[in-house]
């Protein structure tokens, strides 16, 4: 979501983010933008941006959103990231990661899905919190569901059940996306960057988690997409040897590994992957927080200097 329409509101008595849609006069409100807005009326979260009000005129549909004060030239984890080309202090992906599980948990609690969780909807502030923006593909109240269609999230975060052609996903859908942006924050890059289409996408994933096949993924082969003359065969790596950097992190691979399943059934879900071995340094406090509560109201809780600021080329 972009922040760059910035305006001082009265009424607010703050600044604002402004989202505009431009509206064709045959067609109305789009649907997505009807969407997003039902939903983030409902949803209060210190790790969602909040939507305060909508403007409707007869060629705009104007959203306004908090504004969320920005670290220096960057306003997303995407362009934080870039920053910080050789990876994130493993301390920051570890706050950055217990509040993107805190947001999606809240979500999910209310049966509403993101579908599209990635770094370029994830807003960072000036002191370093996070909040998941763009609800545009957002889908809520039929959890789970067998009519979602699965040209959802953005291929490099996309699940292998949904690349396969399934369309009877949950939460899991999320959470994998969550498991990618992890190992990204820790390696400094896309862990699987598909260019072509999804089935070099599914290559890209099954080089390193292994071809799935029914012994340890049931019912994958009647998925539309699973075509074996397609599909190169591999086996299974270590994630600790795709990407050695996990190493320098205490319980880093167990907790990409528990995100990162083929099978959705076990993906860990957000709630319960708050309180992995991975978190045991952060306070108790922490998952006591009123869900409008930031974690950074926690004594001993900031943001630390990045060891790198490197522009990727």
């Amino acid at each position: 979501m972009s922040q760059r329409n910035s305006v001082y509101c009265s009424l607010q008595n703050q600044v604002v983010a402004l989202k505009e849609i431009r509206l064709q006069e045959e067609e109305g409100a789009p649907f997505t933008a009807i969407r997003e807005a039902s939903l983030l009326k409902e949803l209060k979260h210190a790790n969602i941006v909040t939507l305060h009000d909508i403007v409707h005129t007869k060629e705009t549909l104007t959203f306004v959103f908090e504004y969320v004060v920005s670290l220096i030239s960057h306003t997303d984890l995407s362009q934080y990231m870039e920053r910080h080309a050789d990876g994130l202090d493993p301390r920051n992906a570890r706050l950055f990661l217990f509040q993107l599980l805190r947001g999606l948990a809240y979500c999910h609690q209310r049966r509403v899905l993101h579908r599209d969780v990635k770094p370029q909807n994830l807003l960072i502030s000036e002191i370093g919190e996070l909040k998941l923006a763009d609800f545009g593909l957002a889908r809520a109240k039929s959890v789970p569901s067998h009519t979602y269609s699965h040209e959802v999230v953005t291929l490099w975060y996309r699940p292998p059940d949904v690349l396969l052609g399934s369309t009877e996903y949950s939460t899991s859908l999320d959470m994998w996306g969550v498991g990618c942006i992890f190992v990204e924050m820790i390696t400094g890059m896309a862990i699987f960057p598909g260019f072509r289409d999804t089935y070099d996408q599914l290559d890209k994933i099954f080089r390193v988690l292994g071809t799935p096949a029914e012994e340890d993924w049931p019912g994958v082969s009647r998925l539309p997409g699973y075509k074996p003359s397609r599909l190169g065969r591999y086996r299974a790596r270590r994630l600790g040897l795709c990407w050695p950097r996990l190493h320098d992190v205490h319980h880093g691979e167990a907790m990409a590994a528990a995100l990162l399943q083929l099978d959705p059934r076990k993906r860990l879900g957000a709630e319960e992957a708050m309180t992995h071995p991975y978190f045991e340094g952060l306070p108790a406090k922490l998952r006591e927080l009123p869900d409008d509560c930031s974690i950074f109201t926690v004594e001993g809780i900031h943001l630390y200097p990045e060891q790198y600021s490197t522009i990727k080329k």
